[in-house]
C-alpha cells in the first residue's frame, strides 16, 4: 500500500486493518519471505498426497475465518458475511497477504458461485449453499467449457433432459479447475435444441459425488494437474438445483463470468511488485538501465490493476457486471506474459534451471510456465478484446448467422 493511500485511509478503516492484522497474527504464521504469499508457484511436490494435505489445510483455514467472522467480507450479513465495503475487502486482502492463509481452493466458491447464487438463486438454494461455502464445507468447480465449445461457449452440447423431479445429464466438460476434489460444480447444459443456441441453455448446481460423474486430471506443463476433463453419463440432478430458471442459463452464466474475470484480474499470480524487485536485487541487476525500465513498467502494471480491481469490486457490490472485468482480465494476461518473460531474463543462464536447482525452488520458472493457464482461463485474450470492442467501445460485431437459427440445425464442432 502506498503512503498516499495510508494517509487517506479513514479512522474506521485503520481500526479495521488493526483488527484484521491482530486476528491473522493470532491464528496464522507470517509469510517468511517476500513473494510466496497467496500462491502455490513455489510448490514442487506434485503428488496426490501433497494436494490432499493442501485441500484439507484450506478447509481448516476457511473454517477458522468463518468461525471468527472473517469470511465473506463483502457478503451481506444475512448470508453469513460482514456486509462491508470493497475498501474493507482491499484492506483485508492486503493484511491476509502477509500471512500463510491457505484458502485459495475457495476462490471459485466465494468470488464466483456465491455471488451468482445471491443474484439468481431461490431462497432455498441460498439457505442451503451459501453458509456451506463460507464455512469451508463445500469446494466448488466450474463445468462450462467443452472440447467443441471453448471460446464459443454457447455451442455446448452437454444435454439435460427432465425426468420427473430430476434432470438427466450427459456430456463432457474440460479445463475444470479443481474438479477432482470439488464437492459441487456450476454446470451449463442444453435443455432445448430447437431454439437459438444462446436461448436453450440452463444452469445447474451439480453434486460432484453423484453417480455417473468421472473426473480425469490433466497434467500441465508445470507438472501439476490443476485442470481436469469431466465426463457425465446419466447423471441425475434435482430439478431444485436448476439456478435462474429453465433456459435462462446464458444470462446466469454472464453473471458468473463477470465475477470470474474480476477474480482473475484481482488475483493474478499472487506475486506482488516487491517480489520482482527482490529478485532483481538478488541477481544484482537493479543498476542496469533496461532492468530499471522494466521494473518501472511492472510497477505501473500492478498499480493499474489495483485501481481497476477497486472499480470492479465496487460495481460487483452494487450488482453491476461492469466492463472493467474484461479490461482487467486482458490486463492480467498482458501482465503475466510480460512478468513471466522478465523474471527469467533477470536470471540469465540460470533461468534454464528448475525446482531445487533454480532460484527459490523454481518458483519463477513456474510463474513463466503457468502464464498460459491464466491467459486462457476465464476467456482468452481474443475473447476479451471482442467483448471490450462490442460492449465498451460500441463497435459493430461480426456478422453471424448462428445466433438466430435453431441450435439443432447448426454444424457442430
Amino acid at each position: 500500500m502506498s503512503l498516499v493511500a495510508e494517509q487517506e485511509e479513514s479512522d474506521e478503516l485503520k481500526e479495521f486493518r488493526a483488527s484484521a492484522r491482530a486476528f491473522l497474527a493470532s491464528h496464522f504464521k507470517a509469510v517468511p519471505t517476500v513473494g510466496i504469499s497467496g500462491t502455490t508457484l513455489g510448490d514442487t511436490d506434485t503428488s496426490k498426497e501433497a494436494e490432499d494435505r493442501h485441500v484439507e489445510e484450506s478447509r481448516a483455514h476457511q473454517k477458522i475465518l468463518a468461525d471468527n467472522g472473517w469470511a465473506g467480507i463483502t457478503w451481506p450479513t444475512e448470508y453469513g458475511g460482514r456486509g462491508l465495503t470493497t475498501k474493507h475487502q482491499r484492506v483485508w486482502a492486503q493484511e491476509q497477504s502477509k500471512f500463510l492463509v491457505t484458502t485459495g481452493f475457495f476462490s471459485v466458491a466465494i468470488q464466483m458461485v456465491g455471488p451468482t447464487i445471491m443474484a439468481h438463486g431461490t431462497p432455498e438454494q441460498k439457505e442451503y449453499f451459501l453458509p456451506r461455502i463460507l464455512c469451508g464445507e463445500h469446494i466448488w468447480c466450474q463445468l462450462f467449457s467443452e472440447p467443441g465449445a471453448g471460446s464459443d461457449l454457447a455451442g455446448l452440447t452437454t444435454r439435460a433432459e427432465l425426468d420427473g423431479e430430476e434432470y438427466i445429464i450427459n456430456g463432457q466438460k474440460v479445463w475444470n479447475s479443481g474438479a477432482h476434489f470439488a464437492d459441487f460444480g456450476i454446470l451449463l447444459a442444453r435443455t432445448d435444441f430447437d431454439v437459438p443456441k444462446h436461448k436453450g441453455i440452463s444452469y445447474f448446481l451439480a453434486d460432484m459425488h453423484a453417480p455417473g460423474i468421472e473426473v480425469r486430471p490433466l497434467m500441465q506443463i508445470t507438472g501439476f494437474s490443476h485442470f481436469n476433463e469431466t465426463f457425465m453419463t446419466d447423471v441425475r440432478i434435482p430439478a431444485a438445483h436448476l439456478l435462474g430458471g429453465l433456459n435462462n442459463g446464458w444470462a446466469v452464466a454472464h453473471t458468473t463470468l463477470s465475477f470470474e474475470r474480476s477474480m482473475i484480474g484481482g488475483g493474478g499470480t499472487g506475486l506482488g511488485f516487491k517480489a520482482l524487485l527482490a529478485l532483481a536485487r538478488e541477481f544484482n541487476v537493479t543498476n542496469d538501465a533496461c532492468t530499471r525500465q522494466e521494473l518501472a513498467k511492472c510497477y505501473t502494471r500492478f498499480e493499474l490493476l489495483r485501481m481497476l480491481g477497486l472499480r470492479a469490486r465496487a460495481n460487483a457490490k452494487k450488482g453491476i457486471a461492469g466492463a472493467e472485468s474484461s479490461v482487467m482480465k486482458l490486463a492480467v494476461s498482458n501482465r503475466v506474459q510480460a512478468d513471466g518473460d522478465f523474471v527469467l531474463a533477470m536470471q540469465g543462464p540460470r533461468a534454464m534451471l528448475h525446482y531445487d536447482d533454480a532460484q527459490d525452488g523454481g518458483m519463477w520458472q513456474n510463474l513463466f510456465l503457468n502464464q498460459w493457464s491464466i491467459r486462457i482461463g476465464g476467456g482468452t485474450e481474443q475473447v476479451q478484446r471482442n467483448i471490450i470492442s462490442e460492449r465498451v467501445l460500441g463497435l459493430p460485431s461480426d456478422i453471424r448467422t448462428d445466433k438466430t437459427a435453431p441450435f439443432r440445425d447448426l454444424p457442430k464442432n
